[in-house]
């Protein structure tokens, strides 16, 4: 030829194409080891808020008769007519008519008692933790008195108990 070197391409080192985007197959370990937790996380969530715990309901129990309390001195302090809480096993209500004092407890009559059936917060009501055993065992009396004595119930089930009180200030608490 004419004694002009001519580049040639080498075919030891073949041209490299050019860098294309690397596209995504699939889900790496840590995104799969993120959504198990999460999917963990709201099962165990789940199953406890599921499982009824009869402690857990027999404070709830209590922390609804506080409210209803509060509510029954209200209307108590607004109307002037006493209204007492009677328990048994099964529930409460709330009764208002004429009371007797017939000794250290007093007695209602039986022909005037209004126990509240349409009222929404005084209506009777069933204890949602079972059974539960109420002590003193005795009417609790409502005055329109806005101090008075301190005064405490325990309630008590098979999962435990828990108290009642009302201080001197007439505030309800649970224990």
């Amino acid at each position: 030829m004419n004694g002009r070197a001519v580049a040639r391409p080498s075919s030891a080192a073949p041209a490299r194409p050019a860098r294309s985007r690397r596209t995504q197959r699939g889900f790496t370990l840590i995104e799969l080891m993120v959504v198990l937790v999460i999917v963990g996380v709201a099962t165990a969530a789940l199953g406890l808020s599921i499982r009824s715990d009869p402690a857990r309901q027999l404070r709830d129990d209590a922390q609804r008769l506080v409210e209803r309390l509060a509510a029954a001195q209200s209307e108590v302090r607004i109307d002037g007519r006493a209204i007492a809480w009677q328990a048994d096993a099964d529930g409460y209500r709330f009764v208002r008519g004429a009371w007797m004092l017939d000794g250290p407890v007093p007695v209602l009559d039986p022909t005037r008692i209004d126990d509240f059936p349409r009222d929404p917060a005084l209506r009777p009501r069933q204890w949602q933790a079972g059974p539960v055993r109420v002590a003193p065992a005795v009417p609790v009396l409502l005055t329109p008195e806005w101090f008075g004595q301190p005064w405490r119930l325990t309630l008590s089930s098979a999962a435990g108990q828990v108290e009642v009180r009302r201080d001197a200030n007439g505030r309800f608490l649970v224990h």
